[in-house]
């Protein structure tokens, strides 16, 4: 949909870095080691980033200096150059850029293609090629061509969903070749009331349509929200969890205003290396209303429905227990850990990087606030982590102190593409890191203005899961396959044990996060674990009394 006010300056974004500016942002699409995402804007606004944590302004729109291809005026009179909610698709070696045209209160509207074999602007390859129409509308439609969303069907077939309020959500098939609507393709109505911004996923056996209703750019006042249903088929019918037709304004709620996010909308869904990101827009309560780019954690709960949570930590975090774990500056036990200066836990504290040794002076509490903020307190007293004198400027040092509930001692987390975590001090948004990147024992931490440093990124390792691993002993007899495997299956091969004790099947991520824990009473020589991982590369753990078998195993 559209914005009326564009507000791209974000003078104090949170935890996310750079030109958060968003307002219907496109799925997040990779091109080379770039990630992208496409706006509503003049000309088509586009920002990137290498990391998901930091995002720049495109040098140039889709579109510059408003030319744009002149058939789109003679589709919609009165069409300026503001496009609206575009998305972004790759296939056949090439990126399809769908995009709408319309005016405020109109359904004269169309949906138009672009295409590219690029999405850097410095490569002699990028040139953007008019494709011409998608699908129109006019005043005699039964739904209005805005709002475009690409996805594939379980057969590999392709399809589109677009639409608004005025006559709900249709999905029609598309051209796989030109991207195009499929010759003689029916429109399915699949969602009608107060509805746009719509998104399909396929899961397991699923189709999933996110939608929103409720009123957007309104700032800080909109009342967007995102609400789910689900089907059999891209045809729909598209239910919600009490069984509601979203044809009959149902859908289950999945995201609404919390804290400082105000209207949540227009969601798209990127996964990656055992992460699936949750892309959407909200309006900045404590930002004047601003409408920003938010990358939420989209999990499934054992029904099969989606969980969205803006906190990247365990369950039991979010739900307000505090979580135990060692903060290292690497993946695994090479890395230096935190450590409170001394290890007495006493106020005042540095709190340094260090050699790991297991001490509890090593270990540290994370509590959840809401909206991926945390506190995190020392296991040794108990004393949080804080920036000194609760300032907000560059070379500022961490310390112990009492938990007060100021923002220089609580944390924005967010997750970095490689799975490392960035923690911002609500004081000013500045991260936390190791200055000057050293390598050294003893240095004291402190916050500075995000750069991508790897001496800005931590990797949490569950301290009950570190301390557990020392005590057992290697189990033999043991072997999983195939590696690499797909669609996160693989077989457990006992066949080397003769052992009938029970047999645990534990699946972590790099983090040291558990995603998959399965108990088998009574082993079988074989047993087909089907752990539905994402690609990526995951730590499978076997147990079996005493005895621990560990494998590293690469999803594709």
């Amino acid at each position: 949909m559209l914005l009326v006010a564009m507000a791209w300056a974000t003078p104090r974004a949170w935890a996310l870095q750079g030109a958060v500016g968003s307002h219907d942002p496109s799925t997040i699409v990779k091109s080379g080691n770039t990630y992208w995402i496409f706006t509503t804007g003049q000309g088509i606004y586009a920002k990137y980033s290498t990391d998901l944590i930091r995002w720049t302004p495109s040098p140039r729109p889709v579109f510059q200096n408003n030319i744009y291809p002149a058939w789109i005026n003679t589709k919609v009179p009165g069409f300026t150059g503001t496009f609206w909610a575009p998305e972004c698709f790759f296939m056949n070696g090439k990126f399809y850029l769908y995009y709408s045209c319309s005016t405020f209160g109109s359904k004269v509207s169309t949906i138009g293609l672009v295409t590219n074999v690029t999405l850097d602007p410095a490569s002699p390859n990028y040139n953007w090629v008019d494709e011409g129409e998608v699908i129109s509308s006019d005043n005699n439609s039964s739904a209005n061509a805005i709002d475009p969303a690409i996805y594939r069907d379980a057969s590999n077939n392709l399809w589109m969903t677009y639409g608004s309020f005025f006559g709900g959500i249709r999905n029609v098939q598309l051209n796989a070749t030109t991207g195009k609507v499929l010759a003689g393709a029916p429109l399915y109505a699949v969602a009608n009331g107060d509805v746009e911004a719509a998104y399909v996923k396929q899961n397991g056996a699923f189709y999933y349509l996110f939608i929103n209703r409720g009123t957007c750019c309104q700032g800080s006042n909109s009342t967007y929200h995102i609400l789910v249903g689900r089907s059999a088929s891209p045809s729909g019918p598209f239910v919600d969890k009490n069984g509601v037709d979203l044809n009959s304004n149902g859908g289950t709620m999945l995201l609404s205003a919390s804290g400082r996010y105000r209207g949540p909308g227009h969601a798209g869904i990127f996964e990656e290396n055992g992460a699936s990101y949750f892309s959407h827009h909200y309006y900045d309560s404590y930002d004047g209303g601003a409408a920003k780019l938010s990358l939420a954690r989209l999990t499934w709960d054992a029904a099969g429905w989606p969980v969205v949570s803006r906190d990247w930590l365990e369950p039991a975090a979010v739900a307000g227990a505090p979580v135990r774990y060692t903060i290292a500056t690497a993946p695994g036990s090479a890395g230096l850990v935190w450590q409170s200066r001394g290890c007495t836990g006493a106020a005042g504290q540095g709190i340094e990087q260090a050699t790991r040794t297991g001490s509890t002076c090593q270990q540290w509490d994370f509590t959840a606030l809401g909206n991926g903020e945390y506190k995190i307190t020392s296991a040794l007293g108990g004393l949080a982590a804080s920036v000194a004198g609760c300032s907000e400027s560059n070379f500022s040092l961490l310390q112990l102190g009492a938990y007060t509930s100021q923002e220089c001692q609580q944390y924005r987390i967010e997750r970095a593409s490689n799975g490392s975590l960035v923690f911002a001090s609500l004081n000013g948004n500045r991260v936390v890191e190791v200055p000057n990147a050293s390598v050294n024992p003893g240095v004291q931490l402190g916050i500075f203005d995000y750069n991508g440093c790897a001496c800005q990124r931590w990797y949490l390792t569950p301290a009950a899961t570190a301390t557990a691993a020392t005590t057992r002993i290697a189990l033999t007899g043991v072997s999983i396959y195939p590696i690499p495997t797909t669609r996160g299956t693989f077989t457990l091969d006992l066949s080397g044990r003769k052992s009938l004790e029970a047999v645990t099947v534990e699946v972590l991520d790099m983090q040291g996060r558990s995603l998959y824990r399965r108990v088998l009473e009574n082993p079988q020589a074989k047993t087909a674990v089907e752990a539905g991982l994402l690609p990526g590369l995951f730590l499978v753990k076997v147990r079996q009394g005493t005895g621990l078998f560990t494998q590293k195993l690469t999803v594709l």
